[in-house]
C-alpha cells in the first residue's frame, strides 16, 4: 500500500506460502490490475504498422537533420565563421583538419600537373614519331621524282636534237644559194673608175673639135 501510494500507481501483490496459500494485495483490486495489464500488453502488440513506420521515419528525420546541422556547422568552423563558441581543443582539431586538408590538396594539385605532364610527353612523342614518318614519305616522293625526271630527260633531249636537226635543214632549203644562168663580168673598181675618166676626156676632146 505505501508503495502505491509513493508511486502513484496501481500495484497488485501475490504471494504464495511454502504451505500452498494464497495471499493477496491489490490497491484497485488485484483481479482489475490483472486485467488492466493485459489490456495493455495486447494493446501495444496490435499497433497499427502505419503509426509504427510513421514514428520510424520521425526518428530517422530527427537524426538526418541532426547530422544536416552538425555538417553545416563544421563547414562553418572549416570557413573561419562562428569559432567564438569553440574551446582549444576544439580549435586544434580544426588545425589538423584544415593541415590535413590542404596537404590533400597539394598532393591532388601535384598529381593532377604530372598526369598532364605525361599526357603532353605522350602527345610529343606521336608528333615526333608523325614527323619522322612524313620526313621519310617525303624522301621517297622526291627519289620517285627524281627518278622520273631522270626518264624524262633523255626523251626530250632526243626529241629537241630531231627538232633541231629538221629546222636546220629546213633553214638550209630554204636559204641555199640560187644558180644564175648568164655571164657577168667582173669589173674591178678602179678599172671601172679607169674607164668612167677616158669616157669623160673622149667626151670633152669631142666637144672641143
Amino acid at each position: 500500500y505505501e508503495l502505491s501510494v509513493l508511486c502513484d500507481a496501481e500495484v497488485a501483490l501475490i504471494i504464495f506460502s511454502t504451505r500452498g496459500k494464497l495471499y493477496e494485495f491489490g490497491s484497485s483490486g488485484t483481479s482489475k490490475t490483472i486485467e488492466r495489464y493485459q489490456r495493455c500488453c495486447y494493446t501495444s502488440q496490435d499497433i497499427n504498422p502505419s503509426d509504427h513506420d510513421a514514428q520510424n521515419w520521425y526518428q530517422e528525420m530527427s537524426k538526418l537533420k541532426a547530422k544536416f546541422d552538425s555538417l553545416q556547422r563544421t563547414q562553418r568552423h572549416l570557413l573561419g565563421e562562428d569559432l567564438g563558441p569553440l574551446n582549444i581543443k576544439e580549435l586544434q582539431q580544426l588545425e589538423k583538419q584544415l593541415e590535413l586538408a590542404l596537404s590533400l590538396a597539394r598532393q591532388r594539385k601535384t598529381q593532377l600537373m604530372m598526369d598532364q605532364m605525361e599526357e603532353l610527353r605522350i602527345k610529343e612523342r606521336d608528333l615526333g614519331e608523325m614527323n619522322r614518318h612524313l620526313k621519310t614519305k617525303l624522301q621517297v616522293e622526291g627519289a620517285n621524282l627524281r627518278a622520273l625526271q631522270g626518264q624524262w630527260e633523255p626523251e626530250d633531249l632526243s626529241g629537241r636534237n630531231a627538232f633541231s636537226l629538221h629546222s636546220m635543214q629546213s633553214d638550209a632549203m630554204d636559204t641555199g644559194p640560187t644558180l644564175q644562168m648568164g655571164y657577168h663580168p667582173f669589173v674591178p673598181a678602179e678599172s671601172n673608175n679607169t674607164r668612167n675618166l677616158g669616157g669623160e676626156n673622149n667626151f670633152m676632146l669631142d666637144w672641143v673639135l
